[in-house]
C-alpha cells in the first residue's frame, strides 16, 4: 500500500503491542510517523529505530493522556514536529480493567474513560487546525463494545463510546475532507490481553472465534493502514469489527 507515502502520521500508545505494528505498518508504506508513548520510552525509541534503520523518518513524543491536559501538551509537541499538516491520526492508546459490577471502583471507572474516550476526544479536537481535506483519523474501539465478553463492562461501556463519537466526528468533521473511523479487534495476543498465554485462555478465545487462531497485532495494523489510505477515501463514520469472526 503506497498511498501513505509523505504522509506524516501520530499513533498513540506506540511503544508496543497493536499501536507498534500499526507505527511500522505506516512507516512501512512512506508515512513519517510519531511514536506516543506514556512510560516506556525505550520501547518508542527502538521502535523509531527499526523505522529508521528501514530507510523511514519516525519521532519520539511523550505524553499522560490520563491527565485532563496530555491530549493538549501532545497536540503541542505533535505541532512542533509536522509544523501545520497531520494527515493521519491513530488513536490507539488505551487500558483496560476486568472487574466484576459489584469490583469496579470510582477510580478505575473515571480512569477508563479518562484515557480511552476523553484523551482521543480533546486530542481530535486540538488537532483539528493540523488535520485537513483527506486526512484521516481512526481511533481503537473493540469486540466488547458489541458483545458480552468477561468482566469488561465498564472498558466495554468506553468502547461502546468511542462506536459513538465516531459517527458524531465523522458528521462534523466531513465538511472539512476528514473522514473518521474505527477498528474494533477482537482478542489480540498483547499484554493487555495476557490470559491468552494460558492454555485455558486460549481455548476459550479460540471457541468464540470462527478462525480458529489467537490475533497478533499484524492483524489488526493492516486493517488500520488501509483506513488510512486514499484506497479507503470513501469511508467514513465506521466500525470495521477485526475480530476473526468472534461471537457471530
Amino acid at each position: 500500500m503506497s498511498s501513505p507515502a509523505s504522509k506524516t502520521a501520530l499513533v498513540t500508545g506506540a511503544s508496543r503491542g497493536i499501536g507498534r505494528a500499526i507505527a511500522l505498518e505506516l512507516a512501512q508504506s512512506g508515512a513519517h510517523v510519531l511514536v506516543h508513548y506514556r512510560t516506556g520510552v525505550a520501547e518508542a525509541e527502538a521502535v523509531a529505530g527499526t523505522i529508521r534503520d528501514s530507510g523511514g523518518h519516525a519521532d519520539v513524543v511523550g505524553a499522560d493522556l490520563a491527565t485532563p491536559d496530555g491530549p493538549h501538551a501532545l497536540a503541542a509537541r505533535v505541532r512542533e514536529i509536522v509544523g501545520d499538516r497531520l494527515d493521519i491520526l491513530v488513536a490507539n492508546a488505551g487500558i483496560s480493567k476486568a472487574a466484576t459490577i459489584e469490583d469496579t471502583t470510582v477510580a478505575d471507572f473515571d480512569r477508563l474513560f479518562a484515557v480511552n474516550v476523553r484523551a482521543p476526544f480533546f486530542l481530535v479536537q486540538q488537532l483539528l487546525p493540523l488535520l485537513g481535506e483527506r486526512s484521516s483519523v481512526i481511533l481503537l474501539s473493540s469486540a466488547v463494545a458489541r458483545t458480552a465478553i468477561g468482566t469488561l463492562a465498564a472498558y466495554a461501556a468506553t468502547k461502546g463510546a468511542i462506536d459513538t463519537l465516531v459517527r458524531h466526528f465523522a458528521q462534523g468533521l466531513g465538511a472539512r475532507g476528514i473522514r473518521v473511523n474505527a477498528v474494533a479487534p477482537g482478542v489480540v495476543d498483547t499484554d493487555m490481553s495476557s490470559f491468552t498465554k494460558s492454555e485455558t485462555g486460549r481455548q476459550v478465545t479460540l471457541a468464540m472465534q470462527a478462525l480458529k487462531r489467537i490475533a497478533q497485532p499484524d492483524d489488526i495494523a493492516g486493517s488500520v493502514a488501509f483506513l488510512a489510505s486514499d484506497e479507503a477515501r470513501w469511508i467514513t463514520g465506521h466500525t470495521l469489527s477485526v475480530d476473526g469472526g468472534s461471537k457471530l
